[in-house]
């Protein structure tokens, strides 16, 4: 599965060479019941309400696997090893402001109980079932290639 990538088309008029890329690293958390761990977008953020894989905006300097490691303990509290990342899968998505690219990790080991920080609701669901929840553009074409994975 690895090297697969999900594409969307540009929904801005505005050039490529007008927008930021933003990179942001995200995770499908896989439980041991093979199920994948989904978190509520807040409400005041764009997108709010929406379902999104847990991670955040790689800084300046930092790998995305770091950034990962960072921001699931601050969003999630737990505690994730870099070697516990596997690359899956990468989404590449033109909003109307910025192109987001996402590289998708796989972690099935983390320490730690889940003690959502960020976000109002989360939910372990089941990969065939990941396309009943409303997600962002970038996130929804990673689904398939979870189901295909897992089931």
């Amino acid at each position: 599965m690895s090297g697969q990538a999900t594409q969307t088309t540009e929904k801005s008029s505005t050039s490529k060479k007008d927008v930021p890329i933003i990179l942001v690293a995200a995770a499908a958390l896989v439980d041991a019941d093979g199920r994948v761990l989904i978190c509520k977008r807040p409400e005041g953020k764009s997108l709010a309400g929406l379902w999104e894989f847990p991670g955040g905006k790689v800084e300046p300097g930092e790998s995305p696997e770091s950034a990962l490691v960072r921001e699931l303990h601050e969003e999630l509290g737990i505690t994730v090893c870099e070697t516990c990342l596997s690359p899956f899968t990468f989404a590449s998505h033109g909003y109307e402001h910025f192109h987001l690219l996402m590289p998708l990790y796989l972690c099935r080991k983390w320490e730690g109980d889940l003690n959502p920080s960020e976000h109002p609701e989360v939910a372990w669901v089941r990969a065939s079932r990941l396309s009943r929840y409303p997600m962002p553009p970038a996130d929804a074409p990673m689904i398939p290639f979870l189901r295909d994975l897992l089931g």
